[in-house]
């Protein structure tokens, strides 16, 4: 059975290995002292915060989220920034079980939604996500500073 709950400063080790894993599957890298710092304030729980699934005494996935001002609502966005489930432990409920714990406190802390982004391509985890969510239709564009 999956076990969920916040990232603490013990599980840094864990934590980075499956931040590697999230990395690699995206085909990206980021620099340490970004790392770090994302380790911090996931830690921290100001402004983002995170949570680790565990299967028995092994962490299998990773989750992270966070709350900003909406203009279309008086109550806050809940936007889940990062979600990767390790590739063993993948299409056995990890995925699901993280979305429905960000789920579950962006209603507790009284958001008005939950959404992310994912790849056009990322047609397995699409499948998930066409299960317990509505597809808006948007495309993202962004300007690198």
């Amino acid at each position: 059975m999956v076990q969920i709950r916040a990232v603490s400063l013990i599980d840094e080790p864990v934590w980075r290995e499956l931040w590697a894993g999230y990395l690699s599957f995206y085909e990206t890298e980021i620099d340490e002292p970004t790392t770090a710092s994302t380790f911090a304030r996931i830690v921290d729980g100001r402004h983002i915060n995170g949570a680790i699934a565990w299967e028995g005494d092994t962490a299998v996935g990773l989750v992270h989220w966070l709350t900003h001002p909406a203009t279309w609502s008086v109550r806050p966005y809940c936007y889940l920034e990062d979600l990767f489930v390790s590739p063993e432990a993948r299409a056995g409920g990890v995925g699901t079980a993280l979305i429905e714990h960000v789920t579950t406190w962006a209603r507790s802390n009284s958001c008005h939604k939950v959404y992310w982004l994912t790849a056009e391509g990322n047609t397995t985890a699409r499948s998930l996500y066409n299960r317990v969510a509505r597809d808006t239709g948007f495309v993202q564009y962004a300007i690198t500073l």
